[in-house]
């Protein structure tokens, strides 16, 4: 009977064993499939520039394949919403603006999943400021001329999504500033983008990558950049700080999250990966070229960053009153 107990005993602890050990073997052999990196915006836009400029180096550097799927809907949510339900295996990853997504929580009131809950930060990559531009129709050459402008005709704005990053920055900036613009909403920034070239929409605030060619084509006159101090690329164009509106900062920031559970072995494998490939010298001397910063931080300084959005938006939403389903 002892004997019988002894073998009864280690066979659930060999089992026990196993269960336990099974996160470590799943990470030892990931990844064993193909990776599926959602980028939650229409083709085009930064984060999607991102993706498409990294995805190649990315499946070298882990030797499986990289499938870049834009999944655009409700401001990103949707494509976020997909991550966060995913299964937590390392396989599905989101590459989007992360102080979009921080901004989710304070201006939806209905929002299907909690992203600093359920979604977990693997990298930081690149940042790019946005830009204020305006048609070359538009008679006004920066910041204070454009406020001045704003008071004595009708401009609209157009809003890469209600609720974006470029939104509630243009909201910021009219607070600082007084102007006064009508807000138009796109599904995604490339619609804006080719609505304000067109000229439908005089007035954008939009990341430098995506917008960037549009200003060297001339097709945007460019009146400022949303960063604390000048850019190398563009030296003899002021910040919009310079120009009246103190303090003021924004961009986009991509960054890749996971599901929540993903095991840390397999966090740090995606880290590493996702690192090489953006700081490889071909992807930072094409990012640089086209106006966004290669800016890199660990999966801590991740959820950190995406903590410290959530609380500065959060802010700004209350400020403005703005509220969506």
């Amino acid at each position: 009977m002892h004997r019988r107990s002894h073998l009864i005993y280690s066979a659930l602890a060999l089992a026990a064993g196993s269960l336990l050990s099974t996160p470590l073997w799943a990470a030892d052999a990931w990844p064993s499939k193909p990776i599926r990196l959602i980028v939650p915006y229409p083709p085009g836009g930064s984060s999607d520039i991102i993706a498409r400029s990294i995805g190649q180096l990315i499946s070298q550097e882990l030797k499986q394949t990289v499938v870049i799927d834009n999944k655009p809907g409700a401001n990103g949510n949707l494509g976020a919403e997909f991550v966060a339900r995913a299964q937590p295996d390392g396989y599905t990853w989101l590459l989007c603006d992360l102080g979009a997504l921080a901004i989710s929580p304070s201006i939806y009131t209905k929002l299907s999943f909690d992203p600093s809950k359920d979604l977990r930060g693997a990298a930081m990559l690149a940042y790019s400021p946005h830009m204020l531009v305006v048609h070359p129709s538009v008679q006004a050459n920066n910041l204070q001329e454009l406020v001045a402008l704003s008071k004595k005709q009708d401009l609209n704005f157009a809003v890469t999504a209600t609720g974006s990053a470029p939104h509630l920055a243009g909201v910021e900036l009219a607070r600082l500033t007084g102007a006064k613009w009508v807000y138009v909403p796109y599904k995604g920034g490339v619609q804006s983008v080719q609505d304000t070239v067109a000229g439908q929409t005089q007035v954008l605030m939009n990341g430098m990558l995506a917008t960037y060619p549009h200003v060297q084509s001339g097709k945007l006159k460019l009146l400022g950049i949303s960063k604390n101090t000048r850019m190398p690329l563009i030296a003899d164009v002021p910040t919009l700080a310079e120009q009246g509106a103190a303090g003021f900062a924004s961009g986009t920031w991509q960054g890749v999250v996971l599901p929540a559970k993903t095991p840390e072995a397999i966090i740090q494998k995606v880290n590493q990966a996702l690192l090489t490939a953006i700081r490889s010298p071909e992807v930072r001397s094409r990012l640089i070229g086209q106006g966004a910063e290669v800016v890199t931080m660990t999966p801590v300084e991740t959820d950190q960053f995406f903590k410290a959005e959530r609380q500065r938006w959060r802010t700004v939403v209350q400020t403005a009153n703005l509220q969506l389903d």
